[in-house]
């Protein structure tokens, strides 16, 4: 099971409510209810940009402190009947903390990689690299859209990805819309959203 950030919120006026520091305090609670979750092969997570621009740190070490591993432009292996599948997360790309060299480094690139990046419209340089499948979410797709129009409101890349399965070049992205809200504590037309995907090894001839 993936998470792909956003676990607190930074507030829009920040220097005026306290700085974005505080919006960490409400990372205890999120990862109290986050620890309910269970997966056989672990949960794994992601820093959000507004995770990354409060305390990413404290985030960090909450999440984990209920085992979640959080990758931050680190790779790790799982291996099934003599396989290997290699679970990548990117660092923050909107806050300048992303390393897509070092956290792609230990990853031989014959081995597949499915890569965890919060902004989905970083596919287009992570596709240049030996990645299969992108995992993003970050746009909640607009939160509120309207027929005919779309969403409004996009935030900075999540604009061109905003929601669902793409192909950019060899790359696979899927965007997920997430569960929460944002500013408003209102969805209209992009209701909450849980993913399933099932991964299939590639038939060769």
């Amino acid at each position: 099971m993936v998470l792909t950030g956003d676990f607190v919120t930074v507030p829009l006026f920040k220097k005026y409510l306290g700085g974005s520091k505080r919006a960490a305090r409400f990372i205890e609670p999120c990862a109290n209810l986050l620890a309910q979750l269970h997966a056989r092969r672990g949960v794994l997570a992601i820093l959000g940009n507004h995770d990354a621009g409060s305390d990413p740190h404290r985030i960090t070490e909450a999440l984990q402190a209920k085992g979640i591993t959080v990758l931050r432009n680190r790779s790790i292996p799982f291996e099934q009947g003599g396989k290997r599948l290699w679970l990548a997360g990117l660092d923050d790309v909107l806050e300048r903390q992303s390393d897509l060299e070092l956290m792609l480094r230990p990853v031989p690139k014959t081995e597949p990689v499915v890569l965890l990046a919060h902004e989905p419209d970083c596919a287009d340089s992570v596709s240049r690299y030996e990645v299969d499948l992108q995992l993003s979410g970050h746009s909640l797709g607009g939160q509120v859209r309207f027929p005919l129009i779309g969403a409004p409101y996009l935030p900075p890349l999540g604009r061109k990805y905003p929601r669902g399965l793409r192909r950019i070049r060899g790359l696979t992205l899927y965007t997920n819309i997430g569960i929460g809200t944002i500013r408003l504590p209102l969805r209209f037309w992009c209701p909450p959203e849980v993913t399933l995907i099932t991964l299939r090894r590639r038939q060769t001839t």
